[in-house]
């Protein structure tokens, strides 16, 4: 397991931040509409911090385990109301002022995403790395479709592919569908064409879902010119980062025997696999020893090796491959809700199609998986540990809006039934669906630390 300090800091401090927007968004709404809260807890447990002001008398709580939190408003289903306050009490309240109370969570998280993302946009300005096609693997979905290297990928199904976050987006969309794709691909002399990329075993579509899987499964990676083997970024819990490799760390040896860059390093990978090699890195000047294990991965019919490692992206690509744009506040704010938008969108519909059994429940993370992104993402800077708080506040936003009797989404479906039926559900009713919410989540948290364990350990 390879969690330090830092890692568990960064994640507090992600977790706590997304869980006080969250509750926050319960809370304001609540106050403006007149409800009487009684608790504001961030965490669950034993109080570490209380106080308690303003003239409803408010706790606020900070509590000891900081994985959630919750806002309690009076209610007269859980204890007994002075007739003068029942008016504010939550089951008294009309159903849509009860509704945007439970949606004001999962909507802050959102709107909290759509702002950070709109700085980041404006500080940093848009880079753009062209989808420009570089290896292809012989006998692949590539090499079926044509593709060879040099080729740009233009358009995915019609859509526009801007970069290589366009085309992987898109293709990770058609490999949890059909697993047919028709792109429009220019070649490296100018002349465009279409051509097909398809995969047919349903089996196989579902094997391309899985982490890292995507563009080696379907036969092609990305241009990149030759360049040093610097450790763009560690995959966490895989065998690069349990040998104790940082993003920065250049790999200049394997086994002894020199290399200049990162494709040097992967053809050594692929000549050691289910082996160990011994990596001579350099890392502030100073030259350290580490060993790594190759871990076998059998993809499309093949094995190849891998260590668990990604260059550094851009790094090195002539100023044709990339365009920068810089976007001012308005324009930014736009694009962070667009950008917002597609991915809470492409999150629908991945989630669905892995309860259809389409995607690798693999995709699930659990809490050491996170941690370690945090840890790892707070390491590379500002600027990725902020896009890693927009991923995971987008991701909290829509799980809190699944219809799960325990969760916003589903609190939100019995008021409104409730308010079509003109009555409230049974008490047996609801403790049935609680108890169903409850199994669900445990199913899925019990998945997502089953990946947490083989990542780390397998």
């Amino acid at each position: 397991m390879n969690l330090s300090w830092q890692h568990l800091l960064a994640f507090l401090f992600a977790v706590g931040l997304l869980v006080t927007v969250h509750e926050f968004g319960h809370y304001w709404v609540a106050r403006r509409l007149g409800f009487k809260v009684l608790r504001f807890s961030v965490g669950f447990g034993k109080p570490l911090w209380k106080r308690v002001a303003g003239a409803d008398k408010t706790e606020y709580v900070l509590a000891a385990i900081p994985l959630g939190g919750y806002v309690k408003l009076l209610d007269e289903r859980e204890a007994p109301v002075d007739p003068s306050e029942a008016g504010r009490a939550f089951n008294r309240r009309p159903h849509w002022q009860r509704i945007l109370v439970l949606f004001a969570g999962p909507a802050f998280n959102i709107a909290f995403a759509i702002l950070l993302l709109a700085v980041l946009f404006w500080i940093n300005g848009v880079t753009q790395v062209r989808a420009v096609v570089g290896d292809v693997l012989p006998d692949t979905a590539a090499t079926r479709a044509g593709l060879v290297s040099g080729d740009e990928i233009l358009r995915l199904d019609g859509a526009v592919v801007n970069d290589e976050s366009d085309a992987v987006l898109g293709l990770l969309e058609q490999m949890t569908g059909d697993g047919r794709v028709e792109l429009q691909i220019r070649a490296a002399d100018g002349q465009t064409r279409d051509a097909v990329l398809e995969v047919a075993d349903p089996t196989e579509r579902r094997r391309l879902t899985e982490p890292e899987n995507l563009l080696h499964g379907l036969g092609f990676s990305f241009w990149r010119p030759p360049m040093p083997a610097v450790v763009g970024s560690v995959v966490p819990g895989g065998p690069a980062a349990q040998a104790g490799l940082l993003a920065g760390d250049e790999i200049i040896a394997v086994n002894g025997t020199a290399i200049t860059d990162f494709n040097q390093l992967q053809q050594r990978t692929a000549q050691h696999l289910g082996e160990s090699m011994l990596l001579t890195v350099r890392r502030a000047g100073a030259e350290v020893a580490a060993r790594v294990q190759v871990q076998v991965v059998e993809e499309s019919g093949r094995r190849t090796g891998r260590i668990g490692i990604a260059s550094l992206r851009g790094a090195g690509l002539p100023p044709s491959m990339v365009r920068h744009t810089e976007v001012g506040p308005a324009r930014a704010l736009a694009m962070g809700a667009t950008e917002a938008w597609r991915m809470t969108a492409l999150q629908a519909r991945v989630f669905w199609r892995m309860v259809q059994g389409h995607v690798s429940l693999k995709n699930l993370s659990g809490p050491l998986t996170i941690a370690e992104f945090a840890g790892d993402t707070a390491r590379s800077g500002p600027a990725e540990f902020a896009g890693f708080i927009v991923l995971i506040s987008l991701s909290l936003g829509f799980l809190n809006l699944l219809p799960i009797p325990i969760l916003d989404g589903g609190q939100i479906v019995y008021q409104l039934v409730e308010w079509i039926k003109g009555s409230p559900l049974s008490e047996r009713t609801q403790a049935v669906g609680q108890q169903v919410g409850i199994g669900l989540l445990v199913l899925m948290m019990g998945v997502a630390l089953f990946n947490d364990i083989l990542r780390q350990f397998g």
